[in-house]
């Protein structure tokens, strides 16, 4: 399905995200930014194979089914560590988590905490505008690459998780880095040619 499958599981999530509340019942300025969020949410889905996709787009089907917000669960998720104490208020509203996909998710965000060191260095400009990249440095007001990445990988399958892990490990080998392909695929979403170019000219 190619671009069309990007564009269905994107506007799936906007959906989601659009009805996601926060704690104090307010609307966040993003959810009034639907061309940032298509940006970056499909620079990543594009990023990913077409099995992943086809998984996670069932996953969001599933929960829509359900009556699930998978994006509401995911802001819940990173707050285990961003607001640990409202996070206890909520942890048994959210579904239960088995330990072989907890065991994955560890193992992806390994691999992909050395991406995201290894392309802040080459491209610090660009990774100055960011996230910080680990869960210690987490506040009520910035959440970090591992937390998000952590809180959004607990809303997946567990097939998802598994596609997702077997994806960054064959990468991994082959020398590639999905931040980095994320990251150009959003750096010429923008309209810069290169990630070389993009880090010049921000």
């Amino acid at each position: 399905m190619g671009e069309k499958f990007v564009r269905d599981i994107v506007e799936k999530e906007w959906a989601m995200f659009e009805a996601v509340n926060s704690s104090s019942g307010q609307k966040a300025s993003c959810q009034e930014d639907p061309q940032t969020f298509y940006i970056m949410r499909s620079s990543q889905a594009e990023a990913w194979t077409e099995e992943l996709r086809e998984s996670y787009y069932q996953d969001l089907l599933s929960a829509e089914a359900e009556g699930r917000n998978l994006m509401t669960e995911k802001y819940a998720r990173m707050m285990e560590s961003t607001d640990p104490l409202y996070y206890e208020t909520i942890r048994d509203l959210l579904p239960a988590l088995n330990k072989e996909m907890l065991e994955n998710i560890e193992k992806i965000i390994q691999i992909c905490l050395k991406w995201k060191e290894e392309s802040s260095r080459q491209y610090p400009r660009l990774a100055a505008r960011g996230r910080p990249i680990h869960t210690q440095d987490d506040s009520p007001w910035a959440t970090s690459f591992e937390t998000y990445l952590r809180g959004e990988l607990q809303t997946f399958s567990p097939r998802t998780v598994r596609l997702y892990l077997d994806m960054v490990r064959r990468m991994d080998a082959a020398g590639e880095s999905l931040e980095q392909i994320c990251l150009l695929n959003t750096a010429r979403r923008y309209g810069y040619r290169s990630l070389e170019e993009a880090e010049r000219m921000n």
